[in-house]
């Protein structure tokens, strides 16, 4: 499995690296240990930590309240908590 994603019973932990200021929303892909999502809005505010929020619940399909930051609220390096999907769905939704 990449090593951006990690399994703990039915959550998923994504690792990323958030690049804030982008000129779109997009998912870039793998980068090292983290997959790399870059973000059209700043990181003032939180506003990059929406936006992230919401682009990975549109690629999941699922909603919003089932996506944590759980580290890296100010730093570029996150993990995040994906409740309710297996690894593969991830892995297929992420990485495909």
């Amino acid at each position: 499995m990449p090593p951006c994603l990690e399994s703990k019973g039915d959550t998923v932990l994504l690792r990323i690296k958030a690049v804030p200021g982008a000129a779109r929303d997009a998912i870039a892909g793998p980068l090292g240990d983290r997959l790399k999502i870059r973000i059209s809005a700043p990181a003032d505010g939180g506003q990059a930590n929406d936006a992230i929020i919401k682009l990975l619940a549109s690629r999941l399909g699922i909603k919003r309240s089932r996506i944590i930051i759980t580290t890296g609220l100010h730093s570029a390096e996150k993990t995040v908590e994906l409740n309710g999907i297996d690894l593969e769905f991830a892995r297929k939704a992420f990485l495909e």
